[in-house]
């Protein structure tokens, strides 16, 4: 009689072992990722869903929330604080982009170059934007005071009357401005200078061979090859304008007459000074849909990448 010790075991396929390897090697990465995807999902997808449900919302943040529909975007269309800041927003982007991009492009080619203490010229351009913002709108504030400001009291030396940058609708913006671009120039410098270096230095030799002028170099070779490090610049660049809020809080809180109020200070307001949750979580979508448009179309503007063959 055969005995079970006497039995052979059923051979089971090749392919099992593998599957088993393979669906404990992705159940140990999804364990690995389930706190990073817990917080996305928590911290981001959660709080981007409540305010596009809250858009359609009347709530004063004390009482239940009241469903009207689509009523709160049609009141945007009679806001003028609300266009207002708007347009603000607009103005604020189109007065920080431009020179901060350029005046970062210009540091990175000068730093790129081989000077003295050159690294120590690149840690002192980045330290603005390692300080706090309030601190820094702080700081400016009293810099730009018209009255104790340091600015106008150094101006009086030459018997020059200072404006009233902080209180005049036609300087408090480009002030605002001007802080934004001092802070955040140095870092949007690095990711030039990045750019800058990863390009293959035969390129320059071979122009230099056939007697390219610096203009002829920097336009038909240091450009297009910056083309990936000027997209994420202009993105991240331009996110960063439309969400700005402390240095404008510290040093105009909106003012003078609304003209600093931009749209994600607007919001700010609706939300914790008017107690109108629900109409302030349409200006954050109207926020949200803006940025996303604008990104998609730097992104299509940008989708073209110059590449060179060296083999």
């Amino acid at each position: 009689m055969q005995t079970l010790l006497d039995t052979e075991p059923r051979s089971e396929p090749a392919s099992a072992p593998r599957k088993t390897r393979r669906s404990r090697a992705a159940f140990e990465a999804y364990a690995m990722l389930a706190p990073s995807i817990l917080g996305f999902a928590v911290f981001l997808i959660a709080p981007i869903v409540v305010v596009v449900v809250l858009s359609f919302f009347e709530w004063n943040l004390l009482s239940d929330p009241e469903f009207i529909g689509l009523e709160n975007y049609r009141e945007l269309a009679g806001d003028e604080r609300a266009l207002k800041s708007i347009g603000n927003t607009f103005y604020y982007v189109l007065l920080n982009i431009p020179a901060q991009t350029v005046l970062a492009l210009l540091l990175a080619l000068a730093l790129n170059a081989k000077i003295k203490a050159r690294n120590t010229f690149r840690v002192l351009y980045v330290l603005p934007w390692m300080a706090m913002p309030v601190a820094l709108g702080v700081i400016w504030r009293w810099v730009f005071d018209p009255q104790y400001g340091a600015l106008n009291r150094f101006l009086g030396l030459f018997g020059v009357d200072g404006a009233a940058w902080l209180t005049d609708s036609t300087w408090a913006m480009p002030v605002i401005a001007s802080v934004n671009v001092w802070q955040f120039t140095g870092y949007t410098m690095l990711f030039f200078l990045a750019g800058l270096q990863a390009i293959p230095a035969q390129l320059y030799e071979a122009a230099d061979v056939d007697g390219a002028s610096p203009l002829y170099r920097f336009f038909k070779i240091t450009l297009p090859l910056l083309r990936p490090a000027m997209l994420f610049v202009l993105i991240t660049s331009v996110i960063g304008s439309f969400q700005v809020f402390d240095t404008i809080h510290v040093m105009t809180a909106g003012g003078p007459a609304g003209s600093t109020a931009t749209l994600n200070y607007q919001i700010y307001l609706e939300s914790f000074t008017q107690r109108n949750a629900g109409y302030a979580s349409m200006l954050a979508v109207v926020l949200f849909a803006i940025i996303a448009l604008i990104t998609l179309a730097q992104a299509a503007l940008f989708r073209k990448r110059t590449t060179y063959d060296f083999s």
